[in-house]
């Protein structure tokens, strides 16, 4: 058993993470950033859980490039193939589900 309280998670460096839980290949891992991630594509699916702060989340529909602003609470589906980008504004700590091992 293990109590955490997110909002006072740091990590030594950008997007560095809590490992929280591994059920049945998928992982709960607990973030913090100050810096954008990259371009990605997940090989599954993936939420993305905004705990503390605010996020611009950046995806491509039919190759058109749009954008979010995700605020504590607030929750991204990316369904798999869909390519994405997170910009934190300021400091986050974001909670991500998703298959073990995926980007």
């Amino acid at each position: 058993m293990e109590i955490i309280r997110s909002s006072n998670f740091t990590a030594d460096r950008a997007w560095g993470a809590k490992n929280i839980a591994c059920i049945n290949g998928v992982t709960t891992r607990l973030h913090w950033t100050d810096k954008p991630y990259e371009w990605h594509v997940n090989d599954g699916e993936e939420v993305f859980v905004v705990l503390h702060g605010h996020v611009d989340m950046y995806y491509k529909v039919d190759g058109e490039e749009l954008s979010t602003r995700l605020d504590s609470g607030d929750i991204f589906f990316a369904s798999k193939g869909t390519e994405h980008v997170a910009h934190p504004i300021g400091e986050a700590r974001i909670l991500v589900v998703e298959k073990e091992g995926s980007i």
